[in-house]
This record gives C-alpha cells, structure tokens and sequence, in this order.
C-alpha cells in the first residue's frame, strides 16, 4: 500500500512536467503547419502581385521560392523553439553541419546557384522557346534547383538549373525575325529555271514573308539523284512553322500541276545475260 502511494506521488511531481512538455510540443506542431501553411500562401500571394506589376513569370515564380524558404526556416526554427531547443546552440550545430551536408549537396548548390546566373543574366525569358540542356521546349518558371519546360505537346520537362547553365544554350525566341532553311529537289529533267520561277511566284505571294531582307533561292547541290535548291525566306519568328508547312505544301502542289519532278532515292540495276 506504501508502495503504490509513493508511486502517485511520485507521479503528481512528473505530472506538470508531462503536460507542459506535451503542452509546448502541440503548440510546437501547430506553429510549424500553420507557420508553413502561412509560409505558402504569402508565397503564392507574392507571385501574384510581381506578375500583375509586368514582372516576368520566370523572375516571379525565383522570387517567390527564395520567400518560401526563408519563411519555412524561421517556420522551423520558431517551432524547435517552443518546443524547448535551444535555437542558438541549434543555429550553431547547424552552421558547423552546414560544411559537411554542402559537400554532400554539391549537385544541388550548384543548381541553385545556376538558378541565380539564370535570373542575373537573363538568357531566356518565360515564354520562350529554347533547346538547353539537351531538352526543347517553352519556357514555364525558373525555381531554386529547376527550370521548368513545356513542350508543344504539353509536357513538362524538368531540367537541373546546373544542366542548362554548363551547357550551349539556343533561344529560338529572342530575335523578333528568323530565317527559313528549306532544300527543295527537283529530278535532273525537269526545267531548272521553271521550278525557280514557281518558288519564287510562291514567296511572292506569301505575304507573311518578309520583304526584307530578301529571300534567298539558288541551286546548292547537284546530288546523286536530285538538283537542290535552298529556299531561305526571312519571317516573323511567331510565324516560323506554320510559313514552314504551307511553303512546303504549296511547293509540292504546284510542281506537280507543272510537271516538276521531285525524285526519290532509287537504283537502277542492270542485268547483263551471259551467252554460254
């Protein structure tokens, strides 16, 4: 009987500490959901205001990242507080990991500090139409570690911010006028000066080609089974694909209604009979 009425007392002394220690960890909890909950939106919301103010989705979209984390740190370090960390000694044991967890993130820094280049510099812009990386595709939104693309096809690509910085990078976009380079063949009997003439009518009649500079048409290879010409018209860069196809759909119709040959790869075999 002793023995049981020493234990509760034992436990009436443990007991305030049990409950403010699970006390400090439920408001603990509740500052960091909340806090990151909070965190998100005023992420969001920031987003929303750079790109109503004209700023590009890209800068907007690298803004608002570096926001959210720094808020989810004070997040972090205000919940550990509460709970009962010592968040000066914390700080500190984080600093002397920093060096080691670095090392080991050598991959991400340098995706994040190829995020920061990509803003400073500005070689592309959302919205843009690129090939860096080994990928293609439309610009979406820059974040810390990635770059967002979107291919015609709508699909998303995710390419390392490091991988599109050590790389060549091709802005199909920047330029408000691109050229076309078609190769146009013709069979070695069909009239040269005809089949110039008929591209020619065609540029001509294209008002989407620009007038300057001017297009360039000229025979370029006397091939194995083919007199090429290149065809290089000069447009708007918003026009390039759809000017593309209709060039080359025009082009075929015509020569086929004036009798311009387009060859194909062939062979001619030739069997000589041997009299035994």
């Amino acid at each position: 009987m002793k023995e049981i009425q020493a234990f509760f007392e034992e436990g009436s002394e443990w007991l305030p500490l049990i409950i403010d220690g699970a006390t400090s960890l439920a408001i603990g909890l509740v500052i960091f959901f909340v806090g990151k909950f909070i965190a998100s939106k005023v992420a969001q919301w920031c987003e929303n205001r750079l790109l109503k103010s004209s700023v590009d989705k890209a800068v907007a979209g690298f803004a608002s990242s570096i926001l959210y984390a720094l808020m989810f740190a004070g997040v972090v370090l205000m919940a550990l507080g509460q709970v009962g960390v010592e968040t000066t000694s914390f700080i500190a044991i984080l600093g002397a990991a920093g060096l080691a967890v670095g090392l080991a993130l050598q991959g991400s820094l340098s995706n994040f500090a190829s995020g920061v280049l990509i803003i400073l510099l500005r070689p592309f812009r959302s919205g843009d139409f690129i090939d860096a990386g080994g990928q293609m595709g439309t610009v979406d939104r820059i974040e810390l570690f990635h770059t967002y693309l979107r291919t015609p096809d709508n699909r998303i690509i995710i390419v390392p911010n490091s991988a599109v910085m050590n790389g060549s990078i091709v802005n199909f976009s920047r330029e408000s006028t691109r050229r076309l380079d078609l190769v146009v063949g013709i069979s070695y009997d069909a009239d040269i000066r005809l089949a110039k003439q008929i591209m020619e009518d065609i540029v001509a009649a294209d008002e989407r080609i620009l007038k300057d500079p001017a297009c360039t048409i000229a025979v370029s290879e006397l091939a194995d089974n083919s007199v090429n010409f290149f065809l290089r018209p000069w447009v708007e860069s918003e026009d390039y694909w759809t000017v593309r196809a209709d060039l080359l759909e025009k082009i075929k119709y015509t020569f086929d209604e004036r009798g311009v040959g387009i060859p194909y790869p062939q062979m001619d075999v030739h069997i000589h009979k041997q009299e035994s």
